[in-house]
């Protein structure tokens, strides 16, 4: 009985490895969060010497973009965007990528009071920050060789073009996004966003395709007794104005109607009495 107890034991714990790997994903939350900042005008960004990261001196927020995503660390969260105002997803700080966290602190702008107690030119301390567990899961996140830093990411400065009232929608975010940032991100929190965003554009385009079939279809959608033709006429005056036609908008006689009674009246092409009516001319000889 023991022996079999230890060996349940042991391919337990062979298992373990195994069962935690499995588990593991990338946590983030849907966009909307609001995190009380307005960015209403693409900001300046400028390169953290040394690192792929870069940070907006003029905006009072820590706000920096990397791989692709603006991101922003507020009342111990970070946040994350592929636009610079939002909205905004959480991002778990398991899975917040270790270039950011390695940033140090005098590049925050707006750091919290406990991160002005540590060195300007060192990165925050997460481990005290988050804790054991998160130390014992981010193993040497604050180990690294500048040298071996990944190049960054171009800044997407096509949403310049996007500010104030001319900031889009996120379905239109998308849709822009995908037609003009072509990075491919590395880090696996801005796969999952990229990701997302190309399918919001799939929907996006295919919703477009659907309502321009319904568009042919349906023709034009005025109602009848309302469509105008070529000329600015309602289709139900035309055949009223049959009987008064004008040519280049020059009179070409009396109407239709009105040609026959003037017939029994005829003058001259200069304008002359030609006599009485033919119906007359009878009755007058017998005087």
């Amino acid at each position: 009985m023991r022996n079999a107890r230890n060996a349940l034991l042991v391919a337990m714990s062979l298992l373990a490895p195994a069962l935690a790997l499995a588990q593991v994903s990338v946590h983030i939350d849907r966009p909307g969060v609001h995190i009380g900042i307005n960015v209403s005008a693409y900001p300046t960004l400028q390169r953290v010497p040394g690192y792929p990261v870069y940070y907006a001196p003029a905006v009072r927020t820590n706000y920096f973009f990397y791989d692709g995503l603006y991101w922003v660390y507020e009342g111990g969260e970070w946040q994350a965007s592929s636009w610079f105002n939002g909205p905004w997803q959480r991002v778990d700080r398991f899975d917040v990528p270790v270039s950011l966290l390695r940033v140090p602190v005098r590049y925050y702008r707006a750091p919290p009071a406990d991160f002005r107690a540590w060195r300007a030119d060192a990165p925050p301390h997460w481990h005290e920050q988050w804790g054991a567990s998160w130390a014992e899961r981010r193993v040497d996140w604050d180990r690294w060789e500048p040298r071996s830093a990944p190049a960054p990411a171009p800044l997407p400065v096509y949403q310049r073009a996007y500010s104030g009232q001319r900031y889009p929608v996120p379905e239109q975010q998308a849709v822009i996004q995908v037609q003009r940032y072509q990075y491919q991100p590395r880090d696996a929190v801005a796969k999952r966003v990229f990701e997302e965003r190309k399918e919001e554009a799939k929907h996006a385009n295919k919703v477009k395709k659907v309502k321009a079939k319904k568009h042919d279809r349906d023709g034009d959608s005025t109602p009848p007794g309302l469509r105008r033709d070529e000329r600015g006429m309602p289709e139900h005056a035309k055949g009223k104005a049959k009987g008064h036609d004008r040519d280049d908008d020059r009179d070409r006689g009396p109407p239709k109607h009105a040609k026959g009674k003037a017939k029994g009246h005829d003058r001259d092409d200069d304008g002359r009495d030609r006599g009485p009516p033919e119906h007359a001319k009878d009755k007058g000889k017998g005087h």
